[in-house]
């Protein structure tokens, strides 16, 4: 049976492996500084951002992004305002604050950061002057950390908030694609995420390459911190025009003028996990919160959660205090309809 334990464990799509094996024979300079594909790569990215105004580079993989990105809008004595779930938070050994910089969680609970719990860390945090961190950033994922989607209404509420604030709102991509296909988006745009962020990535490792995110950056700060930054942690890939290679072929827009391969991958990996979660509802299993993207989250037995786990190495996410766990189930670009019937006739027998 198909893994659905992540949306990475495959390789990367064809077109990707094409475009790769096309170019490999290339001499170019390095470090992503220069070569034709990365600068092709950088066009296209601004052209679909609708801003020509912003810079785009290139980083190996999520945590490099987030640490890079975070820690560049940050001054010493400041903190990233978060979800309590955050990938920054919970899931990345403590980068941030590695580099010297505070994580500073809300209560929110379902993955989304609210205005409301986001001004309650405001008012604790600046209410001693110099003696505690101050916020100093908003960090969001999109999709969440939960599978949740922001729509346009929600992602404009903590945005006016932290402009309020006087605060840059950093957007974690590494599912964008996913967030942005979804029927769930409710007008959200990456031309409206390029508007309103001062910085954010769009993933490619969990989107059908190899490796790679590409940063989009607005605030003055990060541009400049930028560079330095990726070189002095370690984010720097010599080899830097195979992350331009990449994003130049998903993002290149087809001669027939249908979509780029980016959105297409994406599309696939969302339908498949709307499959799942359709025929998993159906055969009786309760779903854990709304997850309108390719990660879905499901409540189970633990001798359930075993078989699967077992069949397509599912992942435990939490215990409930019931006795019952909850499941994640990925799909990624590589999934098919068969793959999630497949799972489907393991799921009927387990019902």
């Amino acid at each position: 049976m198909r893994m659905f334990r992540n949306d990475y464990s495959e390789g990367a799509a064809p077109e990707i492996l094409a475009a790769l094996a096309a170019t490999n024979d290339e001499q170019t300079v390095g470090y992503t500084e220069g070569d034709p594909h990365c600068e092709r790569a950088r066009e296209l990215i601004r052209a679909a951002c609708g801003r020509d105004d912003v810079d785009v580079e290139f980083c190996i993989g999520g945590t490099s992004a987030n640490v890079i990105g975070v820690t560049g809008l940050l001054r010493d004595w400041e903190g990233a305002v978060c979800t309590k779930d955050a990938h920054i938070n919970v899931h990345e050994t403590g980068a941030v604050a590695a580099c010297g910089r505070t994580v500073l969680p809300t209560d929110d609970a379902d993955g989304f950061l609210t205005p409301e719990a986001a001004e309650r860390v405001w008012r604790f945090q600046t209410s001693t002057g110099r003696h505690m961190t101050r916020p100093g950033c908003v960090y969001v994922s999109n999709t969440t950390e939960l599978g949740g989607v922001w729509d346009k209404a929600r992602f404009d509420a903590i945005c006016d908030w932290a402009d309020e604030k006087g605060l840059p709102v950093f957007l974690d991509g590494a599912r964008l694609g996913s967030g942005l296909t979804s029927p769930a988006a409710g007008g959200l745009t990456l031309e409206h995420i390029a508007a309103r962020c001062g910085a954010f990535y769009i993933g490619g490792t969990k989107n059908g390459m190899l490796f790679g995110e590409a940063m989009v950056i607005a605030d003055p700060r990060l541009r400049e911190a930028f560079p330095f930054l990726q070189k002095e942690r370690g984010g720097l890939l010599a080899k830097g025009r195979l992350l331009g290679v990449q994003f130049e072929a998903a993002f290149e827009q087809p001669a027939d003028g249908g979509e780029a391969l980016y959105w297409r991958l994406a599309r696939n990996a969302n339908a498949c996990a709307f499959r799942l979660r359709e025929g998993l509802v159906r055969l009786g299993f309760s779903p854990y919160g709304e997850a309108p993207s390719n990660q879905q989250f499901f409540v189970m037995t633990p001798a359930q959660r075993d078989a699967f786990e077992a069949a397509c190495g599912c992942e435990t996410f939490y215990e409930l205090g019931d006795g019952n766990v909850v499941a994640r189930f990925v799909c990624s670009w590589a999934t098919a309809e068969k793959d999630v019937d497949e799972l489907l006739a393991l799921a009927a027998e387990l019902a």
